[in-house]
Parts: structure tokens; C-alpha cells; sequence
């Protein structure tokens, strides 16, 4: 079954690619469009009794359900004037998946890319050699596209066990203030977000963890960073409206509160989650100890 097509450009030419039952198949008739005979060298080509040796090997190789019985007959004919062979017939006798021919829009002869490399060679070797490049080039393109979009889909799905587990929500949920917390106005903005946040100031942070490279910010979880911008930018609308430093504090602590529940319980987040059986351990410096701290 084809499931996609991509294309390359070949000196010139452009050539699509299928990707059938997870293989390759490159178009051959892609690859002749710009040599004269075009269609008909591809009949040609498969007329050459070393092709359809070439081809019957192949399948041996790859193709458990390959006809072998039907294959010697057509070797046997291969090389007479009057012999003639077109893919379907290959398919059809052989019960060959090496090549076949695809109607619709990406119509046309497609080959193995093992078989088209040959059929290059029969083309033009200067052919070949680029057809090789540039496949290639495709590959290594599909691989680096590949290996970052698993690498951000495992780190998403990391994120996504760690705070999943009751014991790790329980310490993302910012605290609630007590009377006393609001009730104080803290000299720095920046603290009191980190209360707003985290139930503490920075300097209360650094005393319980001393042993800690960094400021609170720098081991907070991707979740509490998220909530933190958007504190930020909520506080500086507060601050035109002119509200109190405490008054501001306790807003903004029930806003931490209510947006932190939402992201450990969105379930954007929980089907990222399936399948994962990846590591729970915690982030490092995110180490809990105590109900409400964290190292």
C-alpha cells in the first residue's frame, strides 16, 4: 500500500518517491522523461534477460511469496526476438513487490530503490551517481526531521508522567496565602510574583536551599514558567489599574492556582501521555522533601 510521495530533483528532472509497505519505490518514469525514448526504454530495459535475472534475484532475496516456477519460465523466454515483458505481467506471473505500475496522479513505473539504482546504471552512470546523492540527501533530511520530533514529543511526554503523579501535583499547586502574607507589601515586584507563585520570596528560597546553583526561577517546572509569563504580563495590567501591592498578591495567587489545576488536568497533556512508560524520576533540583518544598 502507498502511503505517501515525496519528490527530488535529479539533474533536472524531478522524480517522485512512494513509500509503499514502509519501503522506497523511486518512479522510473520519473527518471526517463528527459531521455529520448522516455516511456519505451523502460520496456526495453525489461526485454534485457540480465534485468529480469537481476529482478528474479532480487525478489528471491526479499520476496517470500515470489513465484520461482513462473520466474524460469520467463528467464527462459528472456532474449528472443519475440519475448516481451511488462510490469504488470512481472507482478501479475511472479507475484513480484519489487516494481509495479500505479495509476491516478502519481501514476507511472516505481521500482524498488534497490532496482532503480540498477535501472539508473542501464540509464546513464552519471545519472545514477546523482540520483544516489540526492536520494540520500532526502534520507538524511527525514532522519534529522525525525530524531527532533521525537526528541520533543519524549520530552512532552516526560513533563507529562512527572506531573501526572499525585505526589508531584500536589507540590506544583501554588500554596494559599495566609491574611499576613497578603497583608504584606513586598519591595519587589519580582517577589511578589514569587509568592503569588511559589509561597515564597527569593531570599527565603536561597536560605532553604543553599546547596542550589541558581535563583528559584531556574528550578521551576516548564508548567510554573508558563504560569509565571503569565503573571507578569496580568500584574502589569493591575499595576495601571492602580490596585495595592496586597491586593494584587491575592489576585494574583488565586490566577497561579486555577491556571496550575488546569495544565496538570488539560487533556491536550494526558494524550501525550499514552503509551509513555518513560522514567518518572523528577527534574533535576526538583527533588521533593517536605509537603511544599522542594530542593
Amino acid at each position: 500500500m502507498t502511503t505517501k510521495s515525496r519528490s527530488i530533483v535529479v539533474q533536472g528532472t524531478t522524480v517522485s518517491i512512494a513509500t509503499r509497505n514502509e519501503h522506497d519505490y523511486i518512479s522510473l518514469s520519473d527518471m526517463v522523461r528527459n531521455f529520448d525514448g522516455q516511456g519505451a526504454l523502460i520496456e526495453q530495459w525489461l526485454k534485457n534477460k540480465d534485468t529480469v535475472i537481476f529482478l528474479g534475484v532480487w525478489e528471491q532475496l526479499n520476496n517470500p511469496r515470489f513465484n520461482s516456477l513462473e520466474f524460469e519460465g520467463i528467464r527462459n523466454e528472456a532474449g528472443r526476438n519475440s519475448f516481451f515483458l511488462s510490469v504488470k505481467k512481472w507482478a501479475t506471473k511472479t507475484s513480484a513487490i519489487g516494481i509495479y505500475a500505479a495509476a491516478g496522479r502519481y501514476g507511472g513505473t516505481y521500482a524498488h530503490r534497490d532496482i532503480a539504482f540498477e535501472f539508473g546504471s542501464w540509464l546513464s552512470p552519471e545519472f545514477k551517481l546523482y540520483l544516489i546523492k540526492e536520494f540520500q540527501r532526502l534520507k538524511d533530511d527525514e532522519a534529522a526531521r525525525s530524531s527532533r520530533e521525537w526528541s520533543f514529543q519524549r520530552t512532552l511526554a516526560k513533563i507529562n508522567y512527572r506531573i501526572h503523579t499525585d505526589a508531584i501535583q500536589e507540590h506544583l499547586i501554588p500554596p494559599t496565602l495566609t491574611k499576613a502574607q497578603t497583608s504584606f507589601v513586598y519591595a519587589s515586584e519580582a517577589d511578589l510574583l514569587n509568592v503569588a507563585l511559589f509561597g515564597k520570596t527569593a531570599a527565603e528560597w536561597r536560605k532553604e536551599n543553599s546547596k542550589l546553583s541558581g535563583n528559584m526561577r531556574d528550578h521551576a517546572t516548564l508548567e510554573q514558567l508558563v504560569v509565571l509569563s503569565n503573571l507578569e504580563s496580568l500584574n502589569s495590567v493591575l499595576i495601571q489599574q492602580r490596585l495595592p501591592a496586597a491586593e494584587r498578591l491575592e489576585q494574583l495567587n488565586a490566577i497561579a492556582i486555577v491556571q496550575m489545576r488546569s495544565l496538570l488536568s488539560s487533556m491536550t497533556v494526558q494524550r501525550l501521555d499514552a503509551g509513555q512508560q518513560g522514567s518518572s524520576s523528577p527534574r533535576p533540583g526538583h527533588a521533593t522533601t517536605k509537603k511544599g518544598k522542594r530542593k
